[in-house]
């Protein structure tokens, strides 16, 4: 894409060799994010032209000076942790997501939007050979944000769990919610939902437009944590008061809009709202392992990456169930 606000080309470029530290990722598949719009739009310091995507699925295809401990052909993805710098204070704390220099494919280097791309070596995960590359490109953002926040929540097994949205983010946190043991609450606009989310692994559900949210979390005992992937600030502020004592909101889904809370609803019963980044390659790599082995998966439309504006379009329709994934062929 040339421009802010642009159209997508099809261009053809040489093929980048990777540098040192850095490796050539043949992509087979890649996911289309709903960031990717605000990238687009300008929501980001993005220099242009750009290549966006960043949830890639593919296969090592060469190696830089100085890479060890992968091969030409190993299965690998990269979301939306592309790497970190390894000397900032984050860094030197081992805390790589929160690194100063940070580093997102399609925002600091070209994305996955492509036949091929070059990455840090930092940034890859191991794909399991019983995942699919369309299913193991969605989980480098979209399934890691929801599984890792979940998984580092104050939530253990039995415990209330409530899912804010079923969509792209929602339906793989209610399928890792109930993987994870937890006694899953999943929540929606309408009752017509409440089959789907049945069928993704929820124990309750709550349609958010038939009354009041918090008091029907709280009638189920009140919830440990609430995973908002909605991106609707209102319907998170409508969660808090169903949270328990020292219950959690995990802030996945992004609004611009101020989640409205009062001291009084937090201080007597040490509730808290909790921001939640993605997470790192390892991060990823649990994710991967995770669902291979409990049987989690995204649902996923596919379109060829020639078809890319067709993807991205149904992408933004919010019709597409969940997952617009880009294929190359390859």
């Amino acid at each position: 894409m040339a421009e802010v606000g642009g159209k997508f080309e099809v261009v053809t470029r040489e093929v980048a060799d990777p540098g040192r530290g850095q490796v050539r990722v043949t992509v087979e598949a890649v996911g289309v994010c709903h960031t990717d719009y605000y990238f687009i739009n300008g929501g980001y310091p993005v220099e242009w032209p750009a290549v966006f995507g960043h949830e890639i699925a593919g296969r090592v295809a060469a190696l830089g000076e100085g890479v060890e401990g992968w091969s030409v052909g190993d299965r690998v993805a990269v979301g939306w942790f592309g790497g970190h710098c390894g000397i900032c204070d984050a860094c030197r704390e081992g805390d790589f997501i929160h690194c100063a220099k940070v580093a997102v494919p399609g925002w600091q280097y070209p994305g996955g939007y492509a036949d091929a791309t070059v990455v840090p070596a930092n940034a890859l995960a191991r794909v399991p050979e019983s995942l699919s590359a369309v299913d193991a490109a969605p989980l480098g953002c979209a399934g890691v944000a929801t599984f890792n926040s979940l998984r580092r929540s104050a939530a253990r097994p039995g415990d209330l769990v409530a899912v804010l949205g079923i969509g792209g983010l929602g339906h793989l946190g209610v399928q890792f919610a109930n993987k994870m043991g937890f006694e899953t609450v999943a929540i929606a606009r309408g009752e017509e939902k409440a089959e789907l989310a049945t069928r993704l692994g929820a124990h309750h559900y709550i349609d958010s437009t038939a009354g009041d949210v918090a008091a029907r979390l709280q009638a189920l005992g009140g919830a440990k944590a609430v995973l908002a992937t909605a991106m609707n600030s209102a319907a998170m502020t409508a969660t808090i008061d169903g949270l328990r004592y020292n219950g959690e909101l995990l802030v996945v889904g992004a609004a611009p809009e101020p989640i409205e809370v009062s001291p009084f609803q937090i201080l007597a019963t040490s509730k808290t709202v909790h921001g939640h980044p993605s997470g790192t390659a390892k991060d990823v790599e649990d994710t991967l392992r995770f669902a291979a082995l409990t049987g989690v998966r995204p649902m996923t439309e596919t379109y060829p990456l020639d078809q890319i504006t067709a993807g991205y379009e149904r992408m933004l329709s919010g019709d597409a169930r969940f997952r617009v994934v880009l294929t190359t062929g390859r």
